[in-house]
């Protein structure tokens, strides 16, 4: 038997060397645009949980990690709740995220700052290429689960996108998910 099991209907990973990990409203201080509405709501708000699988040492050449991620559905003032976004610290490497449940839109951003989105539906597959920054906001009612799979040496960039943001937010404009821009042109 496997180390490891996805149940397929739901994305969840379970058995010995799951990692789990949660974000709550709290730990996303200047992730949305409108800091003072995100500090005046619940800090105890889940926003979105992550699973990983990673058998290999983390920066090993040639192995692949696999992962879950469940985003919650809300917003802050017109931002959809979403992940903190990344490139990859080997900035070369790709990853792939799939969609297994819900409605949200995977935002991409290359490194001059062209923003742009996909609309992420279950079974829907995406390739994000090296060089490309990353996060994914839940644009729907219920739950936005999706898994994914990416190489063990690519690492995370996170401060790149807390010291300079994405080219654009992805808010609730009259009901539609609208990408704005915040200081290039969207792609």
């Amino acid at each position: 038997m496997p180390s490891i099991q996805l149940e397929i209907n739901t994305g969840k990973l379970s058995g010995e060397g799951v990692i789990t990990a949660q974000k709550k409203l709290s730990q996303l201080e200047n992730v949305f645009e409108d800091e003072a509405t995100r500090a005046s709501m619940d800090q105890e708000q889940l926003i979105y949980e992550v699973q990983a699988f990673m058998p290999v040492e983390e920066g090993k050449e040639g192995g692949l990690y696999f992962g879950n991620s469940t985003i919650f559905p809300g917003k802050v003032n017109e931002e959809y709740f979403m992940t903190r976004g990344h490139f990859h610290a080997k900035l070369d490497t790709a990853e792939y995220y799939w969609c297994i449940q819900g409605k949200g839109a995977l935002i991409l951003m290359d490194e001059n700052g062209k923003t742009w989105l996909e609309e992420m539906t279950p079974g829907s597959v995406h390739y994000i290429p090296g060089k490309i920054a990353h996060r994914v906001a839940n644009t729907g009612e219920e739950k936005l689960v999706f898994n994914a799979c990416w190489p063990s040496e690519a690492g995370h960039d996170y401060g790149t996108i807390e010291k300079e943001g994405f080219g654009a937010r992805l808010k609730d404009i009259e009901g539609t998910p609208t990408l704005v821009a915040t200081k290039n042109e969207m792609v």
